[in-house]
This record gives structure tokens, sequence and C-alpha cells, in this order.
């Protein structure tokens, strides 16, 4: 390998993977082998830190021993620095490997350019949440079993940039080993968010008890507030607003009046044609008395220091039970 690409869009995953990396790259090398720059630490406007980066990269380790460079932030460089770096890699030169950090898509120049593509992130499902923990932990040592594998993925929920962090505890603790769920619990912390399809979903079954569960927990996690909520589902049933008496008739129609892929169009036009006008204004109606309540129209007070606000849970539980029902009827 003489040059590697980490690339994701979720930055924390993408230095864990550059880490693992490195350290399985490095392997027995001394580490005065390895040169680290950073993209942003140019001195100011004019500076760059790329002479220095092809410096170490065509210059011998003093040791004798393979040089590895890595460069962080790449996605930060200029047109003029990635095309210098991207013309390094085409030579495939074997004096020294080049390893990069971008965050950002895989479509970035250098994430084509690079001799080897390492993806990171998760697909959206549970069971991609599952064999990613697996995975992550099985990379630290640390054996877990599908079902305790899954009861993590539900715990943490979209906050999949914990994995990391926690197999390093885990192998810190119990070394190379199988563990169970219960040994996992304690060092698991606050329940991670979960993604606004996950709400969508429970309202489009009429599901009251599993909407309120799921909003809940976006309050507990603390990646949302109350209006956000709100502004989730107003967005959501706008899209619907729009396809009813749109005329489209199938998938691939709704994506043409949204702007959205034929997937995803083709569930919301199944539920706007569900819904039908009535219904689809009343829950706008709703959604737009929430909004006004989260603002300064009701107060409940707190319930305590460090706990969701009560008027926050209150609308937001009171509102998703009213569109669940909505929907239901």
């Amino acid at each position: 390998m003489s040059s590697l690409c980490v690339v994701g869009t979720e930055v924390t995953m993408v230095y864990d993977v550059v880490r693992r990396r490195l350290d399985d790259l490095m392997g027995e090398r001394d580490q005065t082998a390895l040169q680290v720059f950073t993209a942003k630490d140019a001195a100011g406007p004019g500076d760059s830190v790329l002479p220095g980066v092809l410096e170490a990269l065509n210059t011998p380790s003093l040791l004798g021993e393979r040089r590895a460079v890595l460069v962080r932030d790449a996605h930060l460089l200029l047109g003029d620095e990635t095309a210098a770096l991207v013309a390094w890699m085409q030579a495939d030169s074997d004096e020294a490997d080049l390893v990069l950090a971008v965050v950002g898509p895989k479509s970035h120049r250098l994430a084509r350019a690079a001799r080897t593509l390492v993806e990171t992130g998760v697909g959206t499902r549970l069971e991609d949440r599952v064999r990613f923990v697996v995975d992550t932990l099985g990379a630290y040592g640390v054996r877990l079993g599908d079902p305790g594998a899954r009861r993590v993925a539900q715990v943490i929920g979209d906050d999949v940039a914990r994995v990391d962090a926690l197999g390093r505890t885990l192998q810190a603790i119990f070394g190379s080993t199988e563990v169970g769920f219960e040994d996992i619990e304690p060092y698991l912390g606050a329940a991670g968010d979960v993604p606004e399809w996950d709400l969508t979903d429970a309202l489009d079954a009429g599901d009251a008890t599993k909407a309120i569960v799921v909003a809940r927990r976006m309050l507990d996690s603390g990646s949302r507030v109350g209006l956000q909520i709100v502004n989730i589902l107003q967005r959501y049933f706008l899209r619907l607003a729009r396809l009813e008496g749109s005329g489209a008739r199938n998938a691939e129609e709704a994506a043409a009046v949204l702007g959205i892929k034929a997937y995803p169009a083709g569930k919301a036009l199944r539920s706007a044609s569900r819904l039908g006008a009535d219904r689809l204004g009343a829950a706008l109606g709703m959604i737009s008395r929430a909004d006004e309540d989260l603002k300064g129209g009701v107060d409940y007070g707190r319930s305590g220091e460090g706990d969701v606000e009560l008027t926050e849970l209150a609308v937001v539980e009171v509102l998703v039970a009213r569109l669940a029902r909505l929907a239901r009827r």
C-alpha cells in the first residue's frame, strides 16, 4: 500500500478508523517513521503544509524503515494542493505510505485517487448497526454475540460513533474475551438519538405508544429539543400535503413532485392517500398549535434539575399521540 484514504461524513468515525489502520500499518516500525500533518495548520494565508508533506513522502527514513505520512483534514487542502497529492499517488511510489483522512463524500478527488479506500459509516437499518457493533468490538478482541449486540445497537441508536470508544474501554477492562450485554451495560451511557423516520413510521402505523416512546427518546438523548421535533413533523406533513391532490400515481411521479428518491416518495404517497386532505389539514393545525405552545403559549414548569422541561415533554407527547390517532382512524 502506498496510499490509503479513510473517508466518511462523521469525523469521529473517520479518525477512529485512521487510528486503527495506522496501528496495523506501523506494526513493529519505530514511531519516528511516522510524520503527521494537519491541512488546517498552515501558518497563514498563502502558507501550505503541502511542501512538508511532499518532503516527508520523498525523504527516506533515517532508520531505514519505510516512512508513513498521515495528512489529517485532507479535505481542507486547496485545489492545487490536492492536485499535487493526486500526482504523487498516481506515480505509484513505493518510497512511503500516505494515509489521508477525508471528512466528506467518497466522491472527493483524493478518495478516488487513493490506491486503497476505506469508507466509514453505518447503514440506517438496525441490522446494519448490529453488524457494526460486532465488527468494531471484535477489532479490539471483544467478542459479543448477536443478541447482546442487538441490545447495544438499540441503546446507542444513531450515535454509532460511540462504539469505537466503547471497544477501547471494554478491551482495557476485560481484555480479549467474550462478554455479554450485562457486562457492557454499565459502560454504555445514555440512550443515543434515533432517526426521524422512526417517529414518522410510528405515526404512519397509527402506533401512539411507539410514537411517544420514540419522541421521548429524542428528548432524553439531548440531541433534539421539542421545537426540532415539531419542525420534523411539520416538514413531513407538508410533504404529504404537497402530494395530496398533486395527481402523482406512483413512486416515480411522487419523487418528481418532491425532488427526493423514489422509495421515500412512494411511502409518502401512500401515507398522503391514506390520510386525505381533511386529516392532513387537521394534522398541520395540531402541529401549528404545538409550535405556538412551545414558543410560550403554555408553561407547565420543570420536573427537576437536569430533566426535560415539562412543557416540552407534555406538548410533544400529546402532539404525537394525536397525530397517531389521526392516522389510525
